[in-house]
């Protein structure tokens, strides 16, 4: 099957398809992941987006039922350089070809990937358009222009369950069972496009998790009887997202709350600070990360096209806790007199880095001493 990638600015790739046939549209992005491939299919922050992955051979492992991180796959479309329609791993369910194409994503393979990843280092992120239909060049940029613009556009609402619901299970466990901790506190997590494994450590860490939608009031949360509020991380521009600024204000000095990713830029807004867009974004899970009280470097996990201004936020109300390295966007914050953190990254990582797990100890510490005021 032949498939064609043209991006918005006219550069176009011809490679082999392989997933499903038809057309994706979307914003194209790379990832710098070594690993973990289904996991980045389902997180729900990549809808709309289309995915470069820079690891040279994918699906060479299959896929299985546990690494999801959402119920089905959230990205448009898929870009690698080799695409492997065998698959050998013991905990192997489907081989990645027909996973893909079970839920109708294109995959492009075959391509020259470095070309294009320096191409979006060089430009920045665009649209862009796979098709295994269409191979007039001309009309698939057109296409890629139509796309509407990433920018300004809510898809936290878009992603977000319906209806609130509760999560029992902890993280996976090979080989023993892990055991069934009594909860010992009750979070609320709003799900702006949440993720199974940050469900799966809030669990694991004695906690009771009620899951609710994007656009549930302070009010609402609250009536719950929570010990801490969770806001998750997710797809889209976080600025036309004022009905969670609204919320997190709101709860502002009534919770502890700690927040990831889309979380951490809501934060941000509710706070009075602003938000940009980043050239091409942050994705993977190799970006190091300082650790401003200890000096420390944590390895860690990124999916976001968007960032705080650290330079919008009063210094008297919060202290900056962490900072890229590779850009110096602000990676984390704290307010100074409420119980609030967030962090810009995804602590939770699956398959890893695991450096960042001690902040949901820290989120635990945080309720523990909340409950005894």
């Amino acid at each position: 099957m032949q498939a064609v990638l043209a991006l918005e600015d006219g550069r176009v790739f011809r490679g082999k398809g392989y997933g499903a046939s038809g057309d994706a549209l979307g914003e194209v992005v790379f990832n710098t992941s070594i690993t973990g491939y289904q996991e980045i299919f389902t997180d729900p922050s990549y809808s709309g987006q289309i995915v470069v992955l820079t690891n040279p051979e994918i699906g060479n492992y299959g896929t299985n039922s546990d690494d999801n991180e959402a119920g089905h796959p959230y990205i448009e479309g898929l870009v690698v350089r080799e695409f492997s329609r065998i698959s050998s791993n013991w905990r192997s369910e489907q081989v990645a070809d027909e996973y893909l194409q079970r839920f109708r994503v294109p995959v492009i393979a075959d391509i020259d990937t470095r070309a294009l990843v320096r191409h979006i280092r060089d430009h920045g992120v665009m649209r862009g358009m796979i098709s295994t239909s269409e191979f007039d060049p001309e009309k698939l940029i057109a296409r890629a222009r139509s796309i509407r613009k990433m920018d300004g556009t809510d898809l936290a609402r878009v992603v977000s369950t319906k209806e609130k619901y509760e999560w029992h299970k902890g993280p996976v466990s090979f080989g023993s069972a892990a055991a069934d901790e009594p909860a010992k506190f009750h979070v609320v997590a709003y799900d702006y496009g949440i993720k199974h494994n940050i469900l799966r450590m809030l669990r694991g860490g004695c906690c009771r998790v009620t899951v609710v939608p994007a656009e549930t009031s302070a009010a609402d949360v609250l009536s719950l009887n929570p010990d801490g509020v969770f806001l998750s991380n997710g797809p889209g521009d976080p600025e036309p997202c004022t009905y969670a600024q609204e919320s997190i204000r709101g709860l502002l000095g009534k919770a502890p709350v700690f927040g990831i990713c889309l979380g951490h830029q809501l934060i941000g807004l509710a706070l009075g600070g602003k938000t940009y867009k980043l050239k091409f974004g942050h994705h993977g899970g190799n970006h190091p990360v300082k650790r401003m009280a200890s000096g420390k470097i944590e390895i860690t996990a990124h999916n976001h096209n968007f960032a705080v201004d650290p330079d919008s936020l009063k210094s008297s109300d919060v202290e900056f806790t962490h900072l890229d390295l590779n850009d110096n966007t602000l990676e984390g914050l704290r307010h100074r007199s409420l119980p609030l953190f967030s962090v810009q990254y995804h602590p939770e990582a699956a398959p890893g880095p695991h450096d960042s797990h001690y902040l949901f100890n820290d989120f635990a510490k945080l309720m523990e001493e909340w409950r005894g005021k």
